[in-house]
């Protein structure tokens, strides 16, 4: 993928540590705490089409060693790869199973997961990461989750969803420790569905 050498017309976090810190740590409690919806209140200087969660969690995990795969939508619109090549110093990739983080504005035409990376036995760290722009969430359809950083079985709903999602998931804990990670941005809302979570009837 070719990224236009121009500089971006946006200019990313006002704080860089303080507004990366703060987004690190709403991450890792996103994963921690499998559905749980939080949001946070950091909106970087970013493209139209990217939701202001989605911008601030992509620019504080991305950096120059990680490849990334941006889906067709996102592709669309040249300044997303102009700002994360400038602000992350990323490098782009065209494979699905090659990205250590992949961006979705379009997740019903997302990737089967298991098109992407999963990792090895060995070191199961070498999977994909996938953070999917959704339109709602905490509304249908509804998926009852349990397993690591969930007492009992917590609800959660976000749409739109990939097609066979339920499937899909239930395939991904399958696999587990390999497999992909799911991070689920709308607006300033974000909520994590780790390798480990599972779906319950």
């Amino acid at each position: 993928m070719s990224v236009a050498a121009e500089l971006p017309r946006f200019g990313g976090f006002a704080d860089l540590v303080f507004d990366a810190q703060a987004c690190f740590r709403a991450v890792m409690g996103a994963m921690a705490n499998p559905g749980r919806i939080a949001s946070f209140a950091i909106a970087p200087d970013a493209p139209r089409r990217l939701a202001p969660a989605l911008a601030a969690a992509a620019l504080t995990l991305i950096d120059q060693d990680t490849p990334v795969f941006l889906d067709q939508v996102l592709t669309t619109d040249s300044e997303i790869a102009a700002y994360l090549s400038f602000h992350a110093g990323c490098r782009f990739v065209d494979e699905p199973s090659l990205a250590a983080f992949a961006l979705i504005g379009d997740p019903v035409h997302c990737p089967d997961l298991a098109r992407f990376a999963q990792g090895t036995l060995e070191y199961p760290d070498r999977s994909t990461t996938l953070l999917l722009q959704v339109e709602s969430l905490g509304t249908e359809p509804e998926l009852r989750l349990a397993g690591p950083g969930i007492e009992g079985v917590r609800s959660f709903a976000a749409a739109p969803l990939p097609a066979g999602f339920r499937e899909q998931l239930g395939a991904n804990r399958a696999r587990f420790p390999q497999g992909v990670d799911l991070l689920l941005f709308c607006g300033d809302r974000l909520a994590g569905l780790p390798r480990s979570t599972r779906l319950e009837a």
